[in-house]
């Protein structure tokens, strides 16, 4: 009988881990340098994460956009794109919403509901079109075209919202729309006590199962998919390569919509002029740290939500200032995007690990 063995470099999960653990530890030599217990300020930091109830719901809420934006960028991974433009999807998103927030004061709450989300999905979808259709068409790469997009979002929001959302004493950022007209709702409020949880954690779950039955179990995924590992080999066996690129950026740019309309329409419920959203690219490191997985997404933004949340926490009960976090986070990109390094590491492990085996096999058998 033939035994097959897994290799650790084949292990997505053993290489996330390594790219957390060596984000950590370059975290730990920043706080020694400063001269405190890293040790004590990473108790800190996840405790303020973590440490009750308020601070989970907080940790969720945050998590909730990242997941959203991290399943954008995954999708668009997995059809050969690299959706880069998710804070101007977000913005987009978020602004629709708003405007349609702020206008429909009579509507019926499950009416409004269902209008809501689908205006934050068009946004996003309409701003994810525009670099489809240029990649499509003329084959502009979809960096460069979804880039131009968010500084287009950031500075539609900037002549907007002073012109016509404004609040009613400041320039900078729009009214604050009403709880009853937002994506908050009492009962998640009261089971987690924070104001900050919405129903944008059921949208990303029900973001990840979608996602996952049309990749695996639909037409439409397997054609993306194929588009995305050989564009020439898709268009020669009869699929509409095109078309299939303009609809990956539409889906990527409505998840990334969906996830600014939960940002700002049901965890800051206002808009701020001049200011880009940082969960746009903070996404690409869910993605790229959860493997394009949705599970590993969801895990993925979960453990940065707990980052986001406790380096204030942190911060306060050390001399740690809250940007180890951000630099914690930006090593963990930068050893997740140089996987192959752990692929060929874990790789040798293993080989000397089948080697120690077979050679146990053949003194037994001797």
């Amino acid at each position: 009988m033939i035994k097959r063995h897994t290799s650790l470099s084949d292990n997505t999960l053993v290489i996330s881990l390594s790219a957390v653990l060596l984000g950590l530890i370059a975290g730990a030599i920043l706080i020694i340098c400063i001269g405190e217990n890293p040790f004590t300020a990473f108790s800190y930091l996840f405790r303020g994460g973590l440490m009750n109830i308020e601070r989970i719901g907080n940790t969720l809420a945050t998590a909730t956009t990242l997941l959203l934006v991290g399943l954008s960028v995954s999708f668009a991974f997995k059809t050969g794109l690299f959706n880069i433009g998710g804070s101007g999807q977000m913005l987009i998103g978020g602004l629709l919403g708003s405007m349609f927030a702020l206008s429909a004061t009579s509507m019926p709450r499950p009416l409004f509901f269902i209008l809501l989300i689908l205006i934050g999905i068009a946004g996003g979808a309409l701003w994810g079109v525009v670099p489809g259709l240029l990649k499509a068409l003329f084959n502009v790469h979809e960096v460069v075209s979804t880039i131009m997009m968010n500084w287009i979002a950031y500075w539609l929001v900037f002549y907007i919202v002073p012109g016509y959302l404004k609040a009613e004493y400041l320039e900078t950022e729009s009214k604050s729309i009403a709880v009853a007209r937002s994506l908050r709702t009492p009962w998640l409020t009261d089971l987690f006590s924070s104001e900050y949880v919405n129903y944008g954690i059921f949208l990303g779950i029900l973001a990840m199962i979608l996602l996952k039955i049309i990749l695996d179990k639909t037409t439409l995924g397997f054609e993306l998919k194929a588009v995305g590992y050989n564009r020439n080999c898709a268009e020669y066996a009869g699929i509409k390569v095109n078309r299939n690129i303009v609809i990956s950026m539409m889906i990527a740019g409505a998840l990334s919509g969906l996830a600014g309309l939960t940002y700002y329409t049901g965890y800051a419920l206002n808009m701020q002029i001049g200011v880009m959203p940082s969960q746009g690219f903070d996404g690409i490191a869910v993605s790229l740290l959860g493997a394009g997985t949705p599970v590993g997404v969801a895990l993925s933004s979960i453990f940065f939500g707990v980052l986001h949340v406790g380096k204030g926490f942190m911060s306060a009960n050390t001399i740690v200032p809250p940007e180890i976090a951000d630099t914690i986070i930006a090593v963990i990109i930068y050893f997740t995007a140089t996987s192959l390094l752990f692929k060929r590491f874990w790789g040798m492990i293993s080989k000397k690990i089948r080697t120690r085996q077979t050679a146990g096999l053949a003194a037994e058998e001797v």
